[in-house]
């Protein structure tokens, strides 16, 4: 993609990035870094672009996935386990590590889904995207966002389950 249809295709969802960028930063600094970083990506991939059907689809998800790692960076919970207690004051770090192993492993299963399964029940899911939504911003058809979301929240289940299982055999 030449200099002028970058210009014509792509700069002018500058704008689209950096609103939807505040909404998950609660900084104006961070969220315009992660627009700019966003925008030298798609210039760096611009031969590359031709070949999306969608690139503002493309681009939202580029801006989504770097503004969900800033917030993760920003604010992963660093407590020593001897610090955790309960609300009548007891410590249970087990119980603690234990919710912090599921919630680890419902991270892995979901980013082992292929790439469109994992990114539409995000979007649903976990960030409350209603389907209308997330057909704009994929391109997808209504029909193809429920049809991944139930192949994606199926595997998952049975992911899930089937590591229980391994657990409860392995104790």
């Amino acid at each position: 993609m030449e200099l002028k249809l970058f210009k014509i295709n792509v700069l002018p969802l500058r704008s689209k990035l950096l609103n939807y960028a505040k909404k998950y930063s609660d900084n104006p600094d961070d969220a315009e870094d992660a627009v700019q970083e966003v925008m030298l990506k798609l210039w760096e991939r611009r031969n590359d672009l031709e070949q999306y059907r969608n690139i503002e689809a493309y681009a939202v998800t580029m801006i989504h996935n770097l503004c969900t790692d800033m917030w993760r960076s920003k604010y992963t919970l660093n407590l020593p386990l001897k610090d955790i207690e309960e609300t009548d004051g007891s410590k249970i770090p087990e119980r603690f590590v234990e919710i912090h192993d599921e919630m680890h492993l419902m991270q892995e299963i979901i980013n082992s889904l292929p790439t469109v399964q994992r990114t539409i029940m995000r979007m649903k899911d976990i960030e409350g995207y209603e389907t209308d939504e997330i057909t704009k911003i994929t391109g997808c058809s209504s029909e193809a966002i429920r049809s991944n979301l139930s192949r994606a929240r199926k595997k998952v289940r049975d992911i899930y389950i089937q590591a229980i299982q391994e657990k409860k055999r392995r104790k």
